[in-house]
């Protein structure tokens, strides 16, 4: 197995890694290799990131063109006379 040796941590960073790591009940050895994996695993590779994006969203895919989106919107719209009088301003 391969050796890393990581210097220059300032005492905050190494103190957050030796907290993470006794909470886990793993050396801070250990705690680093499984930051590192994790991290690995979860960002790479991504084969269609704007895909993955949307699937996390909840967005979903039309199959109308947005033509279509907007002519329907304009079909549903009803005149309105909530303001019950017909006077041009809000009709």
């Amino acid at each position: 197995m391969a050796t890393l040796q990581v210097r220059d941590i300032d005492d905050r960073l190494y103190n957050l890694l030796k907290s993470a790591a006794k909470r886990q009940n793993r050396s801070i050895s250990q705690e680093v290799v499984t930051i590192i994996e994790n991290y690995l695993n979860s960002s790479f590779p991504l084969k269609n990131a704007t895909l993955e994006f949307l699937s996390l969203t909840g967005a979903w895919i039309e199959e109308k063109s947005a033509d279509e989106i907007v002519d329907d919107m304009r079909k549903s719209r009803t005149q309105s006379n909530r303001f019950g009088e017909n006077n041009g301003l809000f009709d």
